[in-house]
C-alpha cells in the first residue's frame, strides 16, 4: 500500500562538505576513480576497475545513453555586454529532444538568460559563423521574454546540432566555478552517449569504459540502455523546508520498444547506472501504472508528477505496467514511448526497478542524496563520512558508490 508524501526536512540531508573533496577535474583514467560498496550495513573499498566482480552474475545493467549539448551560448553586444543563453528544453515536450536537434533554419527553446536585464525585448542578436568553410548568419530574438523562451534562425540548411557544435560550451555543472576545457568535451560525455539533449552528464557512467563494459558481457551480465535528458535542475537546490513541496523539476524520458520487453524478460537483478536511469526506470513503472488506472495520454505527453507514485493504491506487479506500456506502443503503432517525469524519490519510496545503485556522492541537501537515503537508509551519513576520511571525491567528477538496497 502507498501513503502519501511523507513529512521530511531537508535539513536531514545536510553534511559538512570541504571544497578539497571536491573534483573540479575528472581523474586520468576513466575507470581510475575509486568505488565504495555498501551492502547490508557493511562498507568496503575498492578500485572501480573491479566492478564486474562486485555485482551479482544475473545483474542487468540499465544505463542511460544521453548526451550532452553544448548548451551555453555566449554573445556579445555592439557595446560589449556578455549575454549567456543557457539552452534547457526544445519548445516542443512531446518530441525527442535529440529528433529537435537535427532541425535546420530556426529552433525555439526554453533557457535561463544571463545577464536579461541588458536585452531588450525588441532587440536581435546576431554572430556570424564559418560551417565547413561557408559563412552562416546566427540570430537570436526574444519569443518569450517572461517565460525566457528565445527563437534561433540561422541562413543555411545546417542542423542546430552542428550550429552549437561551432558557437556552445559544454556546461559544466555551475559549483566548478571553472571555464570548458578541451579535455572536459571527451569526459564530460561516456563513452555511449548517443542521443542528443543533456545539459549535465548521467555522471555515475563517466566511469564506465569499453573494456569494463566488455567485461560485463563476457561475464554474461547483461546491459540496456534508456533515454533520459538529464535537465539543469538535477542541481537546483532544495529551498524549500519540507523536501515534498519542493517544485522538482522535469525531465524528458525515451524507452525503445525492445527496452521494455528487455526489462520484462529479465529475470535477475536491476542496477541502474546512475540517478539519472533509475528516475527513468520508475517513471516507466508509475507510467504503466497511469495506463492501467485508465489515465488518458494527453497530446502533449504525458508527465508523471511528483506525488503520482505515494497516492494509496494497491501496488501493480512490474510486468503487468510494463506491459501495458507495449500495449499502448502496439495500440499506437509506436516503437518509443516518451514521457516527462517530475517525480520525486524520497525514504518510504518502494523501488519496483533497483537491487544495487552505482552512483557519485552527491552534494548536501540535494534531491539526489534524498533519493540515496530512499534506498539505504539512514546510513548513508556514516557511509559519507567514511568516505571523506578515506580521501574519496565527491560530485560529478568525482569517485563512484555501489549501494546495494537496503532489505527490510
Amino acid at each position: 500500500m502507498i501513503h502519501r508524501m511523507p513529512d521530511i526536512s531537508i535539513q536531514a540531508f545536510d553534511y559538512h562538505l570541504p571544497d578539497s573533496h571536491i573534483a573540479l577535474f575528472p581523474s586520468e583514467e576513466r575507470d581510475g576513480s575509486k568505488l565504495l560498496v555498501h551492502k547490508e550495513g557493511k562498507t568496503s573499498h575498492h578500485a572501480f576497475k573491479e566492478l564486474p566482480e562486485l555485482v551479482p552474475n544475473d545483474s542487468l545493467f540499465i544505463f542511460n545513453n544521453t548526451k550532452v549539448i553544448p548548451a551555453r551560448i555566449q554573445l556579445q553586444k555592439s557595446s560589449g555586454t556578455t549575454i549567456e543563453i543557457f539552452l534547457l528544453k526544445p519548445l516542443l515536450d512531446n518530441i525527442p529532444t535529440q529528433q529537435m536537434m537535427e532541425q535546420s533554419g530556426e529552433v525555439i527553446w526554453e533557457s535561463l538568460i544571463g545577464n536579461k536585464k541588458r536585452w531588450k525585448s525588441d532587440e536581435t542578436l546576431s554572430k556570424s559563423l564559418q560551417i565547413a568553410g561557408k559563412e552562416v548568419l546566427l540570430t537570436i530574438n526574444w519569443h518569450d521574454r517572461e517565460e525566457n523562451k528565445v527563437k534561433i534562425t540561422w541562413n543555411s540548411a545546417d542542423s542546430f546540432a552542428a550550429i552549437l557544435t561551432e558557437i556552445g560550451k559544454i556546461p559544466l555543472p555551475p559549483y566548478m566555478e571553472r571555464d570548458t576545457e578541451l579535455s572536459d568535451q571527451d569526459r564530460y560525455q561516456t563513452v555511449f552517449s548517443k542521443e542528443l539533449g543533456a545539459v549535465a552528464a548521467p555522471t555515475a557512467s563517466l566511469h564506465f569504459t569499453p573494456e569494463i563494459l566488455s567485461k560485463l558481457e563476457i561475464q554474461g551480465k547483461k546491459s540496456c540502455y534508456l533515454t533520459l535528458h538529464v535537465g539543469a535542475g538535477t542541481f537546483l537546490p532544495v529551498k524549500e523546508d519540507e523536501i515534498r513541496n519542493h517544485p522538482m523539476h522535469r525531465e524528458q524520458l525515451i524507452f525503445e520498444r525492445d527496452f521494455v520487453q528487455q526489462l520484462i524478460q529479465h529475470q535477475g537483478s536491476f542496477i541502474p547506472v546512475g540517478t539519472t536511469a533509475l528516475r527513468a526506470l520508475e517513471s516507466l513503472y508509475w507510467s504503466g501504472v497511469w495506463l492501467l488506472e485508465g489515465r488518458s495520454i494527453p497530446e502533449t505527453g504525458l508527465i508523471i508528477p511528483k506525488e503520482f507514485a505515494y497516492r494509496e493504491r494497491e501496488l501493480i506487479p512490474n510486468h503487468q505496467a510494463l506491459q501495458a506500456i507495449l500495449d499502448y506502443l502496439d495500440q499506437h503503432k509506436l516503437e518509443q514511448f516518451i514521457a516527462q517525469t517530475e517525480m520525486l524519490i524520497m525514504p518510504t519510496y518502494e523501488f519496483r526497478f533497483c537491487d544495487a545503485l552505482i552512483t557519485n556522492f552527491h552534494q548536501p541537501k540535494s534531491t539526489l542524496l534524498v533519493l540515496v537515503s530512499a534506498l539505504i537508509g539512514d546510513e548513508w551519513k556514516s557511509v559519507y563520512e567514511e568516505a571523506k576520511h578515506a580521501g574519496y571525491r565527491f560530485l560529478s567528477y568525482g569517485d563512484a558508490c555501489l549501494f546495494f538496497k537496503k532489505q527490510k
